[in-house]
């Protein structure tokens, strides 16, 4: 038998090998570290699966930093023990300017600064995460490991291997033959976002919250489990620096952006307390927006000469304070739970909780979406949970404190009839929701009435939630159709309402009768006939009794309906008690323009010809304003996901439609994205 030599490092082979490694990182260094990928996920699961294929062909080839090998490291027994060569401090923390300027005060009084005018500061969010080290030697990754207690870590190599945020080899030049790198590896909120999801739809425990999902992700003894979670990592310090001497910390980000590693483009250097305390407030209305967690900032004495002439005291640094944000998280118990009914029938459990101070608000109700999160998180009356509250999203029940329940909790029985009118309720298979059947359930009403008048549909100036709830407490109304019957000597009476005021909103009620089509529909509160899909229906039928009268089939023809809203409308139209409403509204005069077939986009518009779809939170944003800018950009903007669809912007909880875009290869950018693309739009 003839033995085929393997291929010498000059080989076509080997020559492919090497640049497809070289490609390789390229893309994952574009993707993670700069967030501006070059090629489709296929094509680089094409170059990786050469890649894969010819290193098992040749295993001769194969390195230990070939992009192939960031995942399939054999399951540990246990982490080993890192010892750091420095130790990896902790911050000292503050939570108002006033104590703020007491620690700049501290510093001045050991540099001699009379003032701070001068003095250069880097400024940069602080990361809600997990502390790591990352060692390189001749610009080769040779260890990650945790920060433990400072002192001591554990060896977590394998794990962060697979981070693609996280480089095998340093790029660039000048690179020490030894530096650690230190950052901190988290959970993006989208990430996390979509993994819960994922999770939730298969039955499996989901994530507490960003923090825990990667520390929880990174104690994984089988590297392949870390591999699936979504993690990435900012490198905010350098430990140990062989013969590198750095001037100032500025110059250590600079330098590590230069070798391919991620610093954090929401760092600044200013100059003086004002310039921190700028940045303090600004990176606090920024929060929300930045697409993952913070509890707050970090501000450091720029020069290292002068971080080494402050010095540490207990394993804290002089030379760094971390400003703290309100928390998003805090502890207390769940009095009860009670159930609302929305506009469309569906019955939603609320925690009634002790009041507490989470996020920068006091909360006293959690959502708890439906019976089956009650299940999953086996929550019973009394027991003491995490309350979460990110930026403006409503309160959540995260977790069950098991440690202090009481004895005896009884489980949370489902309801089975309506807590407001007493209706046998329903449980479709295909939801996870129950709902309440009867059309002229008062709570129904009420939420049906108070969607009417909103700002999206009929936006009745003056009509807000405690007028609807006097108006219908009073039986002047019972539903949309009456709000047009009701005088302004009626509203007068009511508390807190005069003369004055009555007419006004008489006035407002009588304005919003001429309206468009598409506001018309939202308006009704149809299920899953959001704004997006009004807008479709009317400018493909044009005309309300050709909607009213369209087949299940029909409908289907509309780029925004799908099968199960095309059903929703024409069960809403069947109905006799919607019909009629929908009558009794025409007949008080509600009247609009007609449409005009012919109005499209401009063909010169930026976005003519695109579908764009909004799903999950938007933080900074609001949804209308962000669909109204793609819409002056020349964007359709619908409600779900298709072949048709040419970019989703995902936000924190985006779910279904997130999943379909990636199934679909549809481009997917974040909130912080669109309004970066929005700026370049202005300045064009």
């Amino acid at each position: 038998m003839t033995r085929v030599p393997p291929p010498s490092s000059t080989s076509p082979v080997a020559a492919e090998v090497t640049q497809l490694r070289r490609e390789l990182d390229q893309h994952l260094h574009s993707y993670h570290v700069l967030d501006a990928p070059e090629i489709s996920d296929a094509e680089f699961d094409g170059l990786m699966d050469r890649l894969l294929l010819l290193e098992t062909e040749h295993p001769e080839l194969l390195t230990p930093n070939s992009p192939s090998q960031r995942v399939g490291a054999a399951p540990l027994d246990a982490f080993d023990s890192v010892k750091h060569e420095l130790a990896m401090l902790s911050l000292n923390k503050c939570s108002t300017l006033e104590e703020f300027d007491d620690w700049l005060e501290r510093v001045g009084d050991r540099l001699g600064y009379a003032d701070f005018k001068n003095l250069e500061f880097t400024c940069e969010p602080k990361i809600d995460g997990v502390a790591v080290s990352l060692l390189y030697e001749n610009g080769v990754l040779v260890r990650g490991a945790t920060r433990g207690d400072g002192e001591t870590g554990e060896d977590i190599s394998a794990n962060v291997r697979t981070i693609g945020a996280i480089p095998l080899l340093l790029r660039g030049e000048r690179i020490p033959a030894k530096i650690e790198v230190r950052g901190e590896i988290y959970m993006p909120s989208l990430g996390f976002a979509v993994f819960n999801e994922a999770a939730r739809e298969k039955g499996e425990k989901t994530l507490v919250n960003p923090r825990n999902g990667a520390a929880g992700s990174l104690r994984q003894l089988d590297s392949r489990l870390t591999a699936v979670r979504p993690l990435s990592m900012f490198c905010y310090s350098a430990g140990v620096t062989g013969d590198w001497q750095p001037e100032a910390h500025w110059d250590v980000l600079e330098a590590f952006k230069s070798w391919g590693l991620r610093t954090n483009p929401a760092t600044s250097l200013v100059t003086g307390r004002a310039g921190c305390a700028a940045y303090i407030e600004a990176l606090l209305e920024r929060r929300a927006t930045l697409g993952y967690e913070i509890d707050g900032a970090v501000i450091k004495v720029n020069r290292l000469d002068l971080q080494r002439r402050l010095g540490n005291v207990t394993r804290r640094p002089r030379w760094a304070v971390a400003y703290k944000y309100p928390a998003e998280e805090a502890t207390t118990i769940v009095h009860d739970v009670e159930y609302q009914v929305g506009r469309t029938g569906a019955v939603t459990p609320v925690a009634r909780l002790e009041p507490v101070f989470v996020g920068g608000v006091t909360v006293s109700n959690a959502t708890l979406h439906n019976m089956d999160e009650i299940a999953r998180l086996d929550l019973r009356r009394a027991d003491t949970v995490v309350v979460r509250r990110a930026g403006d999203v409503i309160p959540q029940v995260a977790q069950v404190v098991l440690a202090k329940r009481v004895e005896g909790a009884r489980p949370i029985e489902a309801p089975t009839t309506c807590p407001c009118c007493n209706s046998v309720l329903e449980h479709d298979e295909e939801e996870v929701v129950v709902r309440c059947p009867n059309f002229g359930c008062p709570d129904q009403q009420k939420e049906r009435i108070r969607h009417f008048s909103s700002r999206l549909a009929f936006d009745v100036e003056g009509l807000g939630d405690k007028l609807v709830e006097l108006l219908l407490a009073e039986q002047l109304i019972a539903n949309p159709a009456d709000l047009f019957d009701v005088t302004a000597e009626q509203i007068s009476t009511l508390p807190r309402m005069g003369e004055k005021s009555a007419t006004n909103v008489v006035r407002a009620l009588e304005k919003s009768k001429t309206t468009t089509l598409p506001r018309f529909l939202y308006s009704l509160g149809i299920r899953e006939v959001g704004e997006a899909t009004a807008r479709a229906l009317a400018q493909h039928f044009l005309l309300l009794p050709m909607i009213r009268n369209a087949s299940v089939e029909q409908l289907e023809e509309v780029d925004d309906v799908g099968p199960i809203v095309a059903r929703r409308i024409v069960d809403y139209f069947n109905d006799e008690q919607s019909s009629a409403l929908v009558d009794a509204l025409l007949a008080r005069g509600i009247n609009w323009p007609e449409i005009d077939d012919q109005a499209t986009a401009s063909d010169s518009a930026p976005l003519a010809g695109q579908t764009w779809v909004l799903t999950g939170t938007l933080e900074a944003m609001k949804r209308n304003e962000a669909k109204a800018r793609l819409q002056a950009l020349g964007a359709k903007v619908a409600g779900s996901v298709s072949k048709k669809t040419t970019q989703v912007v995902a936000g924190p909880g985006a779910g279904s439609k997130l999943k379909k875009a990636e199934e679909l290869g549809i481009a997917v950018m974040d909130e912080a994205a669109m309004i970066e693309f929005f700026a370049t739009q202005n300045n064009a």
